[in-house]
């Protein structure tokens, strides 16, 4: 990272500190809150046999966002673990936002514009398939 006026605000291991605990923060809240809805479907729906001989794919409030939050409202079992792997994408893509906002603190146009398009990278991975609709 550059130094200005003698000072350098994130020095690259307070930057790692700084990422890893995000990431393990990310990955330990995903585990916990997809724990607590497998608890609540399995209370819900533990005893149900499965039924293996129809492909049924995932209902439609688990699709999307707006219907996945709906489920938690209603303490669904599915929508929470739904809730727990979308804080488990969301956490990478904090790391690359922290990593933006780091280097655009720190002036360096490199890492920032890096860091920019990998953002750029994951927002269409993630939103490519549904530009068109």
């Amino acid at each position: 990272m550059k130094v200005r006026n003698g000072e350098n605000r994130f020095s690259d291991q307070r930057m790692e500190l700084i990422i890893s605990n995000l990431l393990r923060a990310g990955v330990l809240l995903s585990a916990l809150v997809v724990a607590l809805g497998g608890l609540i479907y399995l209370k819900h729906h533990g005893t149900a046999a499965p039924g293996y001989r129809v492909f049924r794919s995932e209902p439609t409030d688990l699709r999307t966002v707006s219907g996945i939050a709906n489920d938690v409202r209603s303490l669904e079992g599915r929508g929470i673990i739904q809730l727990g792997l979308l804080i488990l994408i969301a956490t990478p893509v904090a790391r690359v936002i922290f990593l933006l906002v780091a280097f655009a603190l720190e002036r360096d146009a490199l890492y920032f514009f890096v860091a920019l398009l990998v953002l750029i990278i994951l927002w269409f991975s993630l939103v490519g398939g549904h530009l068109n609709t």
